[in-house]
Formats: C-alpha cells, structure tokens, sequence
C-alpha cells in the first residue's frame, strides 16, 4: 500500500506526510513550522516563499524528483511579472505536494524574525498583589486533640496573620505534611486571595522562611506579538521583559483571517488555541531562564488581549465575533487556576486573571489602556490610541469616557504593501526626502547611522536593507506629500510632473524609489500607488474612528493625543499628522505611552484593587460601534485625503508647508480616471 508523500522543512527539520494534492502552507501550519502567511493562505501577499530542493537528501532519506510539487501556476506568475520571485523560489500557499519533498523556509519567510518591541515602561505602582508570602509557626499535632495538618495551618494564619478560611487543591495537600515536618513545624505559604472572594488559596507552600521570591507574569497576547514582563510580587520590580510572535500567524495575520480560518476549517479554532497556549509556555520557560528564577516560583498571570485572542486564549471559538452582533462569550473579567489553560510551564497551582471585555471588538486590551493612561480622570480631553491591525481608541475626561474599535487592517505593520515586512532588522523605520533634490535618505532596524552617514553599508552589510516595515511606510507617504511628490488625493506624480526619475511608472500610475538592491541581489524598495492606497484606507479608518467619538463628545478637537502600543510608540507624530492618521493637535501634545497595555497587565497583576477599578471602570465606558454607524463611512471618505479632505489642520500648518500639487492620473487613465479614482475612495 502506498504512502501519502513525506514533506522535510528546513532550518527546523519537522517533517510528515500528507496526501497528494496538499499546499506547502496547510503542511507548515499542521507541522507548526514558521512559514509566514499575511493574508491567511489566499495567494495575495506573497509572503509564503519557500525553496524546494531536488536530488537526493541523505540525511533526510528523501529523493527528490524536479516534479515534486505542481506545476507553476498563474498567481506565481503574475507575482513574478510584478515584483519578482528569486530564482528557485516558491509561493508556499500555491505549489501542492506530488511526491517526496524537501522544503527549506528562508529567513525572511519565517514567522519569528520580527523584533519584538514591547518592552515595559517605568511606573511607580502601588503594591496590593493578589498572592502574598505568610511565614507561619504551626502546632504539632496532638493526639488529644485530633485536627488535621491542614485545619492547623489554618488556624496559625488565622492567628498569626488574621487571614482565612484557607482552600488547597489535592497536589497541595499531598505535600503538605513533608513540608511542615521538614521544616520543623514552621513554614511559608504562597496565599492567593482573589478580590471577589473571602477565601484565600493556597498556591504553594515551603519548610522554613522562604526568601527566594515571589513573581508574577504580566503578558500583553496581541495578534502579531506576545509580550511578558516577569514582575517581583514584592516589590513591583520587573526583573525581566521577552516577547515572541505569536504564531497564530501562520492562521492569517489580521484577526478577521483567523475568524475564517476557524469558520473555513473544522477544528481551526483550536488548532490555534494549541498555537499560542505552547508559545506562552516557551515564553514563559524562557524568561524564567533570563532572570534565573525557578519557573515554579510564578505564581499568577495577568493576560490582557483583544476578543479574538481573548476567545482563542480561553479555547473558545471566534466565529460570533466575525458577525454582527459581534457577541463575546463572556465579556466579564475572569479569574481561574493555570491548568485551565494547560499552562504548565510555571506554578502547576498559578493563578490566572483575565481583564474585562469593553465590547465585541474592543478587548481586554483597550482596558489594560484605560487602567494605565485613566483618560477618566483627566480634566483635558484625551484621545487615546492603541494603534495595530485593529485600532481600539479611547476618547476621555473627567465627564465620560467612549471608545470604539477600529479596522485599520494589516498595513500599518508592513503587510499589505509591496515592499513592506514585519520589523526586523535591515527594514527602513525612518525616512526623509529632500524637498528640493527629492532623493530619500533612510535608516533601517538595526543600525543607528542614517543611510548618507558614513559606515552604512558596512554597519548594514549583514542585515542588508531587505524592505519597509509600518513606521517606515507612514513616513515615507507622509515625505512623499511634504516633499511635493504626492498630492492630497494620495496621487504620485511622474517623473515629468516632480522633476525626479525616481518617481516611475508602473502601468496606469506611478511609484517612488527607494533603494535599488538589485545590483547586489538584494530588493527594489519602493513605494507604489497600490501602497498609498492601502495606507489611506488603514489611517482613515483609524481617524474615522476617532472622529465618531468626537462627534458622540460633540468637539471638533481634542486637547492630547497618546499614542499606544509597541507600534505606536515609533510612529512620528509629525509624520502622523501630515498623513492624518489622528486629529489635528500641538505637535507637543501628541505623545507615546508605550506599551500601556502592558503596563496596565503589571498594575492589575500587583493591585487588586486596580482590578476592582477597571472592572468598575468598564461598566461606565460608553461604546461606540462603527460598524454599523453611517457616519462612519462619511468621516471615512473625508479621512482619505492627505491629511483631510474638510477637517482643518491648523496646528500641523503651523509647523508644516504642504506643497499645492495636482497631479494627472496618467496617460492613458486622464482625469476623467482621476475623477473616478476620487469618488471611489
């Protein structure tokens, strides 16, 4: 009887079988190899590459024919015609397995390359964990007074620290009596007690007075990264910060790709429960390790996240939440035991709590916000912004505080765009043109030195200069309009309309270069119409969104903006400005938070009373819901102008010129095309 063909990856060397007819990307995600997906396996981001091997691989007992996979096929090619696919190369989603085949998954393919950049932001966080440390002298047994080893820890806490009743699981009480005999009848106990209980728990007990720490996870679980801050229970101190990518990417990186995912697929939604329960574990072991902490002594977990994570998180499907009515299945905050979650790489009795659901579409995360930057007890109006592939803002004083979410989609974050990439080193972050000689100048991750500074190339030669991430492609359309080569219709002009060669025609329209690699066999970095779209359409639902808020507010300007979470922290707020991502406000006023959510996940973790306050908070947050407003689609188009087509912009003018330009669609569209082009957006 014959096999269904064996598939081998490299670097990670996983491999199985599959029957004939199987897209490389299906085998990846089944084998949890870290191929990337942007757009969730539909043959339109081509970030699937990979690179099949024929002939015969030993070491692998495999021999491959040069027929192995399907025949090349009309997405490649057209692909190919565009942008260029590297000799041998693949699209993983659209070359299917016929044989044995090895397949090696190049670096810029892989899921965890991104630079994780979620690190914790200093706060002063007044301490009232939830697990606290009772050193206890407790009676030794006596026969004329038969009580139990456990009733007597009991009482010492009752007595000795005026805490109880106490619980245990049956791990706990199983070795109890060793402990307290090892030590002699004094011992340390680990109690959790949570804020809606009188009850408190014991999570874990040691002989003698235990002085090597009490740690707790706060863990921000976005849809691209998973952030951990590993925080002393005493003192608030976090001793260590690591993040990996989640990789529930390989399912689709916008929350909505992962709903179909879950929808199109029996039994999606807990493959990818499975996904990123195992990468918290490897999270959790690995920051353990950084700080040389045993993993048993993390004791509670704080998670913050959006619905979708929320539910993929606790194991529960998605699907509701990818239609109107957009409901949870349970919005309230959530305290359970860490097993529940099969996280077993800390405390087997460690405690979990989850923050509370604002809305269908605004998470955890959005609450997190609320609880670090308190836009409710601000006495000047505060937009707030937790900028991603799912915007959730939140628009807030003294008065009342609303807040909605808004599908910006995955462009802010490099994909989508046709030179854009996660962020990773050897991506441009930063960008200027000159307005006058209209030549870029840029720098990538990894390296300091601008690209017209001496020592950039050596200083990059091991990265290279491999692509665009979102923060770079924000201020590149925004140098673009500055620079006069963009007009407010997000129109590149020719090289004959702007004076420079750099500006090329591709088609219809028109594209702005970069950087030419291809000399060296590296990219052509450039920006093209189809970018600035799909950067136009992400900012104007972010503005549109913060617009209806104003409008419920009934204002016509905000007196702050924060910028919120690991990509808002590098956004420019010049460069956010002129793009019109947010509201016009003083250039001053437009600040980072970074990562707040993560800094809310920390002061719930060490205050239970933060808790209680952001479960009451909740409750008074008024939420708005774009998807079914019509004003919505009205701020929308407006916002789709650079930077608006009727808002004014005083305070970015006074910083600011933007050239007057128009340009004309292009030969063979007109501007009858342009006329078209516009009512469209």
């Amino acid at each position: 009887m014959s096999q269904d063909p064996l598939v081998v990856f490299t670097p990670s060397g996983k491999r199985g079988r599959f029957p004939i007819g199987t897209p490389i990307l299906t085998a990846a995600r089944q084998l949890g190899v870290d191929l990337d997906s942007v757009c969730g396996g539909r043959g339109i981001c081509s970030k699937c590459q990979i690179s099949p091997g024929v002939g015969d691989f030993p070491k692998h007992g495999v021999v491959v024919s040069q027929d192995a996979l399907s025949e090349w096929n009309a997405v490649e090619q057209r692909y190919d015609d565009k942008r260029g696919l590297k000799a041998g190369r693949r699209l993983g989603c659209q070359a299917t397995m016929q044989s044995d085949v090895v397949i090696d998954v190049p670096p810029e393919s892989q899921v965890h390359k991104q630079v994780v950049r979620k690190a914790a932001t200093a706060r002063a966080i007044t301490m009232n964990p939830a697990t606290r440390l009772y050193f206890v002298e407790v009676d030794e047994p006596d026969m004329h007074v038969p009580t139990g080893d456990f009733e007597r820890l009991e009482r010492a806490l009752a007595e000795q620290w005026d805490v109880g009743p106490i619980s245990a699981d049956l791990s706990l009480m199983s070795k109890l009596q060793n402990v307290l005999r090892k030590g002699a009848w004094r011992v340390t106990v680990a109690l959790h007690r949570d804020h809606h209980s009188a009850q408190a728990k014991v999570v874990e007990i040691w002989p003698g007075l235990h002085e090597d720490g009490l740690f707790g996870l706060a863990i921000d679980l976005g849809s691209t990264t998973v952030a951990a801050h590993l925080t002393d229970l005493e003192t608030g101190e976090v001793l260590a910060s690591s993040g990996i990518m989640n990789p529930q990417i390989r399912f689709g990186e916008d929350l909505m790709s992962r709903v179909s995912y879950a929808m199109m697929n029996r039994g999606g939604d807990v493959e990818m429960t499975k996904a990123v329960r195992e990468a918290i574990n490897t999270l959790a072991a690995e920051i353990a390790v950084e700080a040389k902490i045993d993993p048993t002594l993390i004791v509670e977990t704080v998670f913050v996240c959006n619905p979708v994570m929320h539910h993929l998180l606790l194991g529960m499907d998605p699907v509701e939440l990818g239609q109107a009515p957009f409901a949870l299945a349970t919005s309230g905050a959530l305290s359970l035991p860490a097993k529940d979650l099969d996280l077993n790489a800390i405390n087997a009795r460690a405690q979990i709590y989850l923050l509370p659901c604002i809305a269908g579409h605004v998470g955890a995360d959005a609450a997190a916000v609320a609880l670090s930057e308190e836009p409710g007890k601000s006495e000047d109006l505060a937009l707030i912004v937790d900028v991603g592939t799912n915007a959730e803002i939140l628009l807030g004083n003294t008065s009342r505080v609303l807040a909605c979410s808004s599908p910006t989609g995955p462009a802010f974050e490099g994909a989508q765009i046709s030179s854009g990439q996660r962020a990773a080193p050897g991506a441009i972050e930063a960008i200027r043109i000159d307005p006058e000689t209209k030549e870029p100048r840029f720098r990538v991750i990894g390296c300091d030195l601008w690209s017209d500074e001496t020592g950039f190339a050596e200083a990059t030669a091991a990265s290279g200069i491999t692509g665009i991430c979102g923060s770079g492609i924000i201020e590149a359309v925004a140098e673009l309009r500055i620079a006069g080569l963009l007009d407010p219709s997000g129109l590149i002009g020719s090289a004959a309309q702007t004076g420079t060669a750099r500006c090329i025609a591709e088609g219809r329209t028109h594209a702005y270069l970069i950087h030419d690699g291809t000399d060296d066999g590296g990219p052509r970095i450039t920006v093209t119409q189809g970018d600035i779209r799909a950067i136009q359409l992400a900012k104007s639902a972010l503005y549109a969104g913060a617009r209806l808020l104003m409008d419920d507010m009934q204002v016509d300007k905000v007196d702050r903006v924060v910028l919120a979470g690991a990509f808002g922290a590098h956004i420019s707020p010049k460069h956010a400005l002129v793009l019109g991502m947010i509201p016009d406000a003083p250039l001053d006023k437009v600040i980072s938070a970074g990562n707040a959510a993560g800094t809310g996940a920390r002061i719930a973790l060490c205050n239970t009373q933060a808790r209680q306050e952001i479960e009451r908070v909740v409750g008074e947050i008024t939420k708005v819901e774009t998807a079914i407003e019509p004003r919505f689609q009205e701020h929308f188009v407006n916002a789709n102008a650079i930077p608006h087509a009727t808002d004014p912009f005083p305070e970015l003018s006074s910083i600011v010129t933007l050239p007057d330009v128009g340009f004309n669609a292009g030969p063979s569209e007109g501007e009858g095309g342009r006329k078209r082009r516009r009512r469209r957006a």
